[in-house]
């Protein structure tokens, strides 16, 4: 795990807990005005005790900062940047950077829709799960699921897709495949 993604997986864990969930969105709440320590007590029916232990964890945890002035406030884009971080250790994501213009089609790293079967997208996915899940010699279709997995939820339809696009080839039971033509040296990179 990287450091970013230990870090955005600490936010989160730091999050999970109902009470700092409740202070840090109160924080947004309050957006650029802040709230005092006594403030936060207040909206959360908490002690003061309590409530600046809240916001001392949650600036310690970078979510949060707090003034000299007492106003403690969201640190803005902290939860974008860490589900960034997160979306960048998908294993797909350092080839899905060669293909931008099918970023789209996914989220946090996943497939989530496959393009119009006959369009030049379709042969720009195809491609690209040809490359993630680089067929080397022969492979039984639950090893071929199990990389396409590592991406998409629906295997059947990448598979297809792949078989379709000419991509794999699979014996006639259906039950191995192996790779139907190379792939380029460079991406296609087509808008």
């Amino acid at each position: 795990m990287s450091v970013e993604a230990a870090h955005a997986a600490g936010l989160l864990m730091l999050l999970s807990h109902p009470i700092r969930c409740r202070a840090f969105a109160e924080l947004a709440r309050h957006g650029k005005d802040g709230v005092t320590i006594f403030e936060m007590s207040i909206h959360l029916d908490v002690p003061q005790s309590e409530a600046a232990e809240l916001l001392g964890r949650l600036v310690g945890a970078g979510v949060a900062t707090g003034t000299g002035n007492g106003y403690y406030r969201v640190r803005d884009g902290v939860l974008r940047e860490a589900a960034q971080a997160l979306d960048r250790t998908q294993p797909i994501a350092s080839l899905l950077s060669e293909y931008p213009q099918l970023r789209s089609y996914f989220a946090h790293g996943r497939l989530s829709s496959l393009p119009p079967t006959l369009s030049d997208r379709a042969q720009q996915m195809a491609e690209l799960f040809a490359r993630f899940v680089a067929v080397d010699g022969v492979l039984t279709e639950a090893e071929v699921n199990g990389r396409i997995a590592g991406a998409a939820d629906d295997v059947a339809a990448v598979r297809r897709m792949l078989v379709e696009s000419g991509w794999l080839e699979r014996d006639r039971a259906g039950t191995s495949y192996g790779s139907g033509r190379r792939l380029p040296d460079d991406a296609m990179t087509l808008t």
